[in-house]
């Protein structure tokens, strides 16, 4: 696997010149890019490979394709403080490079999708956790987080001594809100005298809050020195830092996106890592490959929901395992929600 820490992300003025440099000459910008056999990219969020979490996810699922598509697989990582012109870049140089399919990891590769999309026609794009930007060549790929989300807050309203958890989101972006209404919806109908302090890291556009664990760390320990004995971030790298906060004061920490509990990066902390709000990213980066490789692309919105599976809450730590009023809790709360007798709120 070939990985890439910066494809030319120096400023748009560079971005610029790269784009203008690829409409004046060389390889069509029209081309697909399946003229160089079976290869894929994957595009990174803020944070990069090696957040334990949400671009760890997209990660599987390229090394899955690997080992069982003989696909080869680049990666591509984010430069710090980067606007769309470089995104644009990014994305322009892994499709004239001959991926096939090119996948934007998280919903800040929009605009940049929909700008690169329609010039490589064939060459199909992935664009995960975003339905706002379209096309025939686009498949997006969205999960329901607000489901995955409130079976943990039904789990932490269970196991809380102090009827005080929390929630740390990495930025405040509508996605993230979804996190946040799920899981403060599952503690509430479980047990409505339990408090839930909410905290954004960051505010757009400043989209540090997912990439600083010093700030999940700085924002769970003022959670825990007002009483939490449960913190539940959705905040990408920088949530690695609210769970070593959580686990060094020995209260409960809920992961996401990946089962954190599994990490290696995370591995000090497993202990106290009670459970965590999976979303497939993985198997939604291989279908999207395989469907490529199989001649039929995906497109348009593919949802991964609680139903099939799509998200859940991971079951690895034989401490939560061994806690059975609230495994039954959470399953009961599954099988309703599937049945759709919970109506999950997307917003707070």
């Amino acid at each position: 696997m070939r990985r890439i820490t910066r494809i030319a992300t120096v400023g748009i003025a560079s971005a610029a010149l790269a784009l203008s440099a690829t409409a004046c000459g060389g390889k069509s910008s029209s081309e697909g890019g399946s003229d160089k056999g079976a290869t894929a990219a994957i595009a990174y969020d803020i944070g990069g490979r090696g957040d334990q979490s949400f671009n760890d996810a997209a990660y599987a699922g390229l090394e899955k394709a690997e080992k069982d598509l003989g696909i080869k697989g680049t990666e591509a990582e984010p430069s710090e403080g980067e606007g769309d012109p470089d995104k644009v870049q990014r994305l322009t140089e892994l499709a004239r490079a001959g991926n096939n399919p090119v996948i934007g990891v998280g919903f800040a590769y929009a605009p940049a999708i929909a700008e690169v999309a329609p010039k490589f026609p064939k060459t199909t794009f992935g664009l995960i956790d975003d339905t706002s930007k379209t096309g025939k060549n686009i498949a997006n790929l969205v999960f329901n987080e607000e489901q995955g989300s409130y079976l943990a807050g039904v789990a932490a309203a269970k196991v809380t001594k102090s009827n005080t958890v929390g929630f740390i989101g990495g930025v405040e972006t509508p996605l993230i809100k979804k996190f946040e209404a799920g899981f403060v919806q599952g503690v509430k109908d479980t047990n409505k005298s339990v408090n839930v302090k909410v905290q954004y890291l960051t505010q757009p556009p400043d989209f540090g809050g997912f990439s600083k664990p010093d700030l999940g760390k700085a924002a769970a320990q003022g959670q825990l020195d007002a009483g939490a004995d449960v913190i539940y971030a959705a905040a990408g790298l920088a949530g690695s830092g609210s769970i070593e906060a959580a686990a060094k004061a020995k209260k409960w920490a809920i992961g996401v996106d990946s089962d954190q509990y599994n990490q290696k990066g995370l591995a000090p902390y497993k202990e106290y890592i009670l459970t965590s709000v999976t979303k497939d990213v993985a198997d939604s980066v291989y279908n999207l490959i395989k469907s490529v490789k199989d001649g039929k692309p995906q497109s348009g919105e593919v949802r991964y929901g609680l139903a099939k599976d799509g998200v859940g809450l991971a079951a690895s730590n034989p401490a939560y395992t061994k806690l059975t009023e609230v495994t039954a809790a959470v399953d009961k709360a599954k099988a309703d929600i599937t049945a759709g007798t919970i109506k999950v709120k997307t917003a707070p």
